[in-house]
């Protein structure tokens, strides 16, 4: 048996050989972006850019792809050495840093994974992206791993990050066809943030799972194996949680609901050219900034 022979008798040796064309770019390599880039490579992915700022602590590796031996080093360079071993042909390309001072890893991607924990850098990179009309893939785990949620952001196809966060962390979204009821997490604070209290690598690997599975699909979209996606947001439940209101959701289940654009979004509405001198005034605080939301992928 050859080495991808279960995948390509799954998606077909063409879209093999499409999968290995792409150019997927993954910041933040942490519990959840390290799952998905490992998981994108072992599923045939053949061109990264992995971008991360930080270190391999020994805290991290029972929530984290990479082992004791990487302790010390990037996680992106770590990421990059397991995928190496998985896919040899992989080739890599790794930036130790912030985003913001390696944007221009994002000018040729065919998509990107968003892995960053917080909110200032996703706005950050939702900017970078939407100028460069790339598609993005965010991920997000709650408070003791209760539950996620992963969404497709489609430059000015449906929402960007910034209208898609002040819509969704506000707690009310219309959910999609045959859904009833508003959005109620039952763990959102009074300012809108979630508290740091991270859950078991499980508990993220089945966000970060769904995540990677978004962007195959994304990047085979068109073909006979890919599947239309019933909303651009999924909202996992680990845990029996209240995700729509005064309705408990059983443990492994997840809703999708469809967040609008905001045509008077600061970053993607109408109004707003991101070419703009009027936008290029407006700062992050504007874009709701000061949210932290806990443990994202």
């Amino acid at each position: 048996m050859t080495t991808w022979q279960r995948v390509e008798q799954l998606l077909g040796s063409e879209n093999l050989k499409r999968l290995a064309e792409k150019r997927v770019g993954v910041v933040g390599l942490g519990s959840g972006g390290g799952f998905v880039a490992l998981s994108l490579a072992m599923s045939g992915i053949g061109h990264f850019v992995l971008v991360d700022n930080d270190v391999l602590e020994a805290g991290n590796v029972v929530r984290h792809v990479a082992d004791m031996r990487y302790v010390g080093q990037n996680k992106a360079a770590a990421v990059a050495d397991l995928i190496k071993h998985r896919n040899p042909q992989a080739q890599i390309e790794v930036r130790e840093g912030r985003i913001e001072d390696h944007a221009d890893v994002l000018d040729n991607l065919d998509i990107l994974v968003v892995g960053v924990d917080g909110e200032n850098a996703k706005f950050i990179i939702n900017e970078a992206a939407l100028k460069r009309r790339l598609t993005a893939i965010y991920a997000g785990v709650y408070e003791r791993g209760e539950g996620g949620d992963v969404v497709m952001i489609r430059p000015y196809d449906g929402p960007c990050y910034a209208c898609w966060s002040q819509e969704l962390r506000a707690g009310v979204v219309q959910p999609r066809p045959g859904e009833q009821g508003e959005l109620d997490y039952g763990m959102i604070g009074e300012e809108g943030t979630l508290e740091a209290e991270p859950g078991l690598w499980v508990h993220v690997t089945k966000v970060a799972s769904i995540q990677t599975d978004m962007v195959l699909n994304e990047l085979l979209r068109g073909t006979e194996v890919s599947e239309d996606m019933p909303a651009n947001t999924i909202i996992i439940a680990n845990n029996a949680m209240e995700i729509l209101d005064g309705e408990t959701s059983d443990p492994h289940t997840g809703i999708w609901v469809d967040v609008p654009r905001d045509p008077d979004c600061l970053v993607c509405g109408s109004k707003f050219q991101l070419s703009s001198e009027k936008h290029d005034a407006i700062s992050l605080d504007d874009l709701g900034g000061d949210i932290v939301f806990e443990d994202e992928l």
